[in-house]
């Protein structure tokens, strides 16, 4: 997609949020628990690589990723830390994998049993590293019970194209206050875990809800994502244990300012309609950038005021009632702090009826992103 330099719409992304994050987590977790950062959908929006280089300056030791592509551009960037695909990858591509020194998940003795053959077709001078994933309750991805996941071991064990590198699991309620069905995961994965041989080098369990309110859990290895962005995983449920710093602002300014009249309708629909006489101004931003067309009502900030969203959001422009006449090229935020005020992430999923995850996710690459230097 193209980039809109050319337009004064950006995200500013503070990598000393990034940084202290991620170091706040670390002074938490014991000397021999690894952190590897989060990174996968554009680093939640931030920027991968910008997130990567941040977070491997702060201390992280490894990298998850989603998908294989998302491994390959990190290798292609130049970095040569850990990478581990948290889904699933078609077999057809672990020797890709392989090359490239990048582990993959795997669920069933069926996805060894089909990447075998690759492995072995051609010189393979290294080993497909693997993490087996444990479905203790998720019901998303991975072994569901201790039979299979010690025949996918026995396997693994007798064909040397293979390394078993982890054994991982994922929490569904571990950002709740309710901890009935985390204590019963916990206990699945605890027993599955026995099923195995001999333990590999990470056991890993702990997302950010988890390692943040369910320390315990945490294994030697941390999967630190949401939080490092400085998000609170559970919303507003539960209390982070230290403070967490949003590392995102999205601002924009006024390109167009009119004054309509009571009666006039405002952008597709006419859903909106003047009361009295109202100062609006455009703002070169929509829906194709991630500003979902839902927010019709809600607000942004202009010289520390809110100013609401009136009309349905276009696809590329949206309009908002200003408090006065204002020159064009005044700034808004949307997300981000303007005149001793704040609009959240967490702000804007609340009125979204949503999560802050799919807000930034959906923020998209025709918004450039803008990053400001750590503190040495």
């Amino acid at each position: 997609m193209v980039s809109g330099l050319h337009r004064p719409t950006k995200l500013v992304i503070d990598r000393q949020a990034i940084k202290a994050n991620i170091q706040q987590e670390m002074q938490t977790l014991p000397q021999t628990t690894e952190l590897w950062a989060v990174v996968k959908a554009n680093g939640y929006g931030h920027g991968m690589v910008e997130v990567v280089t941040t977070a491997k300056s702060a201390g992280a030791t490894g990298f998850c990723v989603a998908i294989l592509d998302e491994a390959l551009a990190l290798r292609q960037a130049g970095f040569t830390e850990p990478i581990l695909v948290l889904g699933i990858t078609s077999p057809t591509y672990a020797k890709v994998a392989a090359v490239a020194h990048i582990s993959l998940t795997v669920g069933s003795q069926e996805w060894l049993a089909a990447a075998l053959p690759i492995l072995q077709s051609g010189a393979l001078t290294t080993k497909l590293a693997v993490h087996f994933a444990v479905d203790s309750g998720m019901g998303r991805i991975g072994f569901r019970d201790a039979a299979g996941l010690q025949a996918a071991d026995t396997f693994l064990q007798q064909h040397v194209e293979f390394e078993l590198e982890g054994l991982f699991t994922h929490f569904a309620t571990a950002d709740e206050k309710d901890t009935t069905y985390f204590k019963q995961q916990v206990a699945k994965f605890q027993q599955m875990r026995q099923a195995l041989a001999t333990e590999p080098r990470y056991v890993h369990v702990s997302n950010s809800a988890t390692s943040l309110w369910h320390a315990a859990c945490n294994g030697n290895m941390v999967r630190f994502g949401v939080a490092l962005y400085g998000l609170n995983p559970s919303g507003t449920a539960l209390s982070a244990p230290y403070p967490l710093q949003p590392a995102l602002t999205f601002v924009s300014e006024l390109v167009f300012v009119k004054q309509i009249q009571a009666g006039d309708a405002v952008s597709y629909g006419a859903t909106y309609h003047a009361k009295q006489a109202e100062w609006v101004g455009t703002l070169p931003v929509g829906y194709a950038d991630g500003w979902q067309r839902r927010l019709q009502g809600f607000h942004v900030l202009i010289n520390g005021q809110y100013c609401e969203i009136i009309g349905r959001v276009c696809m590329d422009q949206m309009m908002v009632r200003l408090p006065a006449q204002l020159p064009v090229g005044t700034k808004a935020t949307l997300v981000g702090e303007n005149g001793g005020q704040t609009i959240s992430l967490q702000d804007v999923a609340d009125y979204a009826h949503t999560i802050h995850y799919e807000i930034a996710c959906n923020l998209t690459d025709r918004v450039p992103r803008t990053y400001l230097p750590e503190k040495s």
